[in-house]
């Protein structure tokens, strides 16, 4: 499923700049950043449960956000794009 993540992580601390270092590179991990705190993630579901426990351990609450916004298998009907396309189409195969 298509899974897309937003975050808001406070970083008047040094704290919370290290903590939006740690939430980004865990969505970097697992999906491809569309926009500076958006990323686009295919996963399945007990990918997207296990993400979202690890996202939700590395914030803190009273001062960060996350949204999760499942798409579904059907996402390519759902979503459209104007303007410079993303690196690469998650659901091809990558070579390096």
């Amino acid at each position: 499923m298509l899974v897309l993540i937003t975050y808001d992580v406070n970083t008047e601390t040094a704290a919370g700049k290290k903590r939006l270092r740690k939430v980004a590179k865990k969505c970097v991990d697992h999906g491809q950043r569309v926009q500076n705190s958006v990323f686009e993630c295919l996963l399945t579901a007990a990918q997207y449960v296990t993400l979202k426990a690890e996202l939700t351990a590395l914030i803190e609450p009273e001062t960060d956000s996350l949204r999760f916004y499942r798409l579904g298998n059907q996402y390519k009907q759902n979503v459209e794009h104007v303007g410079v396309q993303p690196a690469y189409a998650q659901d091809s195969v990558l070579l390096i």
